[in-house]
C-alpha cells in the first residue's frame, strides 16, 4: 500500500502523515507551498497545486500510488461565497482532475467532504439522507462528491465529516476548540451561536478513519464524526467547563444576528451505525479529548 495525501499542511493531513509514519506506511504527503510539518521529512513531501492537471499526473505516475487520500479543500464558508470560481477550482475542478487519474491507473480515491452537503432541517444524518447544500460551499463539496457517484468507476469512498479540531503546527486557519480555549485563557468575553448543532470530530480519529478505508479498501460514503451533536455555545460552554474558566464570559447568539454571508444548516450531527460496523470507527468525546490537547 502507497498513500498520496494531497493537503498535507492542514490539520487532517498532518494528522494522517503522523498516523502513516507511526504504522510504517509509504505515503508522499503533498500541499500547496513548503512542508509546514516537522513530522513529515522533507523526501517524504511534494509541493503540488491540485488544480494544475500536469503536476498531477507527473507526480501520481512517478510515485504509483495504490490509494490517494484528498484532504486539500477551501473551506472557509464564507470567502466561497466571495470566491465562487476559486471555490469550484479547487474543491470541485481539481477533484475531477485528480478522480480521473485514479481511474486511469485504477487508484483507489478516499475523498473529504462535509455535513454542509445536509439543509440541517433533519439531522443527525445517515449516508443514504438525501442532500440539499445552502452555500456556495456546501454545492462545491456536494458537486464533488457527484463527480465520483454518478461515475462508472467505484473504486473510492467518500467521508463526510463535521467541524474537524486538534491541534497541528503553522495551520492557515484555527479550529473552533482551539479558538475558544484560547480565547477564555485571556479572559475574553464570547458570544456563541445557541441554534446551529454540530458533531465536532477529533482529527485524529477522523485520521484514523481515513487510513482505515485506505487499509480496507471499501467503497462508497461513510460518516465520520464525533460522537455527540450539541449546539456551537454548549460546546464552547463544555470547554470552559473542563478547564475551568469563567463561563459568563460565554453568551448566548441566535444565527440571524450574526448576518454571515454564507447561510448555515441549522442542525447536522452523524448517524455513525455504518463506520462502526464496517470499520471499527469509535471516536473519542469531546471531554476525553480535551484532556489530550496541551
Amino acid at each position: 500500500m502507497k498513500i498520496l495525501v494531497t493537503g498535507s499542511n492542514g490539520l487532517l493531513g498532518q494528522k494522517i502523515v503522523k498516523q502513516l509514519n507511526q504504522k510504517s506506511i509509504i505515503f508522499l504527503a503533498t500541499s500547496k507551498g513548503e512542508n509546514r510539518n516537522s513530522n513529515c521529512k522533507d523526501q517524504n513531501y511534494y509541493t503540488l497545486d491540485i488544480t494544475d492537471q500536469l503536476a498531477v499526473e507527473d507526480i501520481i505516475s512517478k510515485f504509483k500510488p495504490t490509494h490517494i487520500i484528498n484532504t486539500a479543500a477551501i473551506t472557509n464558508v464564507d470567502y466561497c461565497e466571495d470566491h465562487q470560481d476559486l471555490c469550484k477550482k479547487v474543491n470541485v475542478n481539481a477533484v475531477n482532475i485528480l478522480f480521473d487519474i485514479c481511474k486511469k491507473n485504477q487508484i483507489h480515491f478516499i475523498h473529504l467532504s462535509t455535513d454542509f452537503v445536509f439543509d440541517g432541517t433533519s439531522g443527525p444524518y445517515k449516508e443514504t439522507d438525501q442532500p440539499n447544500p445552502l452555500s456556495v460551499y456546501a454545492k462545491s463539496k456536494y458537486e464533488s462528491e457527484q463527480i465520483l457517484i454518478n461515475s462508472d468507476y467505484q473504486n473510492w469512498a467518500i467521508l463526510r465529516t463535521i467541524i474537524v479540531y486538534g491541534e497541528g503546527e503553522n495551520l492557515s486557519r484555527s479550529n473552533i476548540v482551539l479558538w475558544a480555549k484560547s480565547a477564555l485563557e485571556l479572559n475574553q468575553p464570547l458570544t456563541i451561536v445557541d441554534d446551529q448543532y454540530r458533531a465536532p470530530t477529533w482529527a485524529d480519529d477522523l485520521a484514523w478513519a481515513c487510513i482505515q478505508v485506505a487499509k480496507k479498501s471499501v467503497k462508497g460514503i461513510y460518516h465520520i464524526s464525533g460522537p455527540k451533536t450539541m449546539s456551537i455555545y454548549e460546546l464552547v460552554l463544555e470547554i470552559a467547563d473542563f478547564y475551568q474558566f469563567d463561563k459568563s464570559l460565554v453568551q448566548p447568539i441566535k444565527s440571524n444576528a450574526l448576518n454571515q454571508k454564507a447561510p448555515r444548516p441549522p442542525k447536522t450531527g452523524f448517524i455513525l451505525n455504518k463506520a462502526q460496523k464496517e470499520l471499527g470507527y469509535n471516536p473519542l468525546s469531546l471531554r476525553e479529548t480535551l484532556k489530550l490537547l496541551s
